[in-house]
């Protein structure tokens, strides 16, 4: 039998008003256990697709699942649901409550969401990323790096099916950045973590098992392990066209 993708979409188009298509019938399995990116000069609908994804936005004809479920017929309240129990999020800026400790940081959605957690599972994920001294810290008392690694451990505290990150490295020096990425790719490859990346930036996307390059609201390409240099290539190519 064939495990059940983390995400698969079908026939998902999405059109704002004014009549911009932003995705024009994109298809695609994301299988549980595995790091993708998703790459494309601006305007090219990556974000677009990680927010129909993510239930964020509802797109305009397709469907779109999650751990099996049907989320494009949810009304909010239960798409918000969803994202709190099932997927969890890293953004460039963090995100983190300024004037809570690290640990309350991390533990905030499952709390939002009447679940108590797993003190094992994040004393792994803790463990794993380095925080083990930095519980009592407030965000103001971090490096950018270790407020993203936060921002890691609190998407990852539920055990989500997903998580999202869009252009987790963006606001990171070089070092740093690599430090972020191995982290990323060590929770898929050790932990068996599922992990959709959107990003602009070749060197990123080359750490993913597999990347998307997208172009016109559509996957254009789909490549397994290719170099950063090859998705530079790629995507000065596309900025050509």
């Amino acid at each position: 039998m064939t495990a059940t993708p983390a995400i698969a979409l079908s026939g998902v188009s999405m059109t704002y008003p004014g009549g911009v298509h932003a995705l024009r019938n994109v298809s695609l399995t994301v299988e549980r256990g595995t790091f993708y990116a998703v790459m494309g000069p601006s305007g090219s609908g990556k974000s677009t697709l990680m927010h129909c994804a993510a239930g964020l936005d509802v797109p305009t004809s397709g469907s779109i699942t999650v751990g099996g479920r049907e989320i494009t017929g949810l009304n909010e309240t239960r798409r918000t649901e969803l994202r709190r129990e099932r997927l969890g999020f890293v953004f460039q800026s963090y995100n983190l409550v300024p004037s809570l400790t690290v640990e309350d940081n991390i533990t905030l959605p499952l709390r939002l969401a009447g679940r108590a957690p797993d003190r094992e599972w994040l004393r792994t994920l803790i463990e794993r990323v380095g925080l083990g001294g930095r519980l009592t810290h407030r965000p103001a008392e971090l490096s950018g790096g270790q407020q993203q690694r936060v921002a890691i451990v609190r998407a990852l505290a539920a055990r989500p099916d997903v998580v999202f990150a869009d252009e987790p490295t963006g606001a990171l020096d070089l070092r740093t950045a690599h430090e972020v990425l191995d982290l990323l790719r060590g929770l898929v490859d050790d932990l068996g973590q599922t992990v959709v990346m959107v990003t602009h930036d070749p060197a990123a996307a080359a750490r993913a098992h597999r990347v998307l390059v997208m172009a016109d609201g559509q996957i254009v390409e789909t490549l397994d392990r290719p170099s950063a240099a090859d998705l530079a290539d790629r995507l000065v190519s596309l900025g050509k066209g």
